[in-house]
């Protein structure tokens, strides 16, 4: 996921997201989701395009390609590992999924592993 921004990593969450919500995912729900422009759905959807993570329909059905499902899945379960951790130290919801939305771009792949190690731990017991 290196080549991956973290915007880029923002939409393609959001469009896993979106899709377990609605039959068809459309540029203007990611753009009310994110809280972003169109044009900048746009562009950013142009990028994962070219990069072979969506396929995108005349009409701007938006839908995930194997290897962007695989990428999105990752990046959505971080933020779900992030978030459990957070609240599992007594962060509020609120606060613990605006955090993780920052914290799950630049955190560490042994920090990562070592929070999954932790929550897997706790719930055991």
């Amino acid at each position: 996921m290196n080549f991956l921004t973290k915007s880029n990593e923002d939409y393609l969450e959001a469009i896993l997201i979106l899709e377990e919500k609605y039959d068809r995912v459309l540029s203007v729900n990611i753009a009310k989701f994110l809280n972003v422009s169109k044009p900048g759905v746009n562009r950013a959807m142009n990028i994962l395009k070219e990069n072979g993570l969506i396929e995108k329909t005349d009409y701007s059905e938006i839908t995930l390609t194997t290897k962007g499902r695989e990428l999105a899945n990752q990046v959505y379960d971080k933020h779900k590992t992030i978030k459990s951790f957070l609240i599992q130290l007594g962060v509020s919801e609120e606060t613990a999924e605006n955090d993780c939305c920052l914290i799950e771009h630049v955190i560490s792949n042994e920090t990562y592993e070592k929070m999954k190690l932790f929550l897997k731990k706790e719930t055991a017991n």
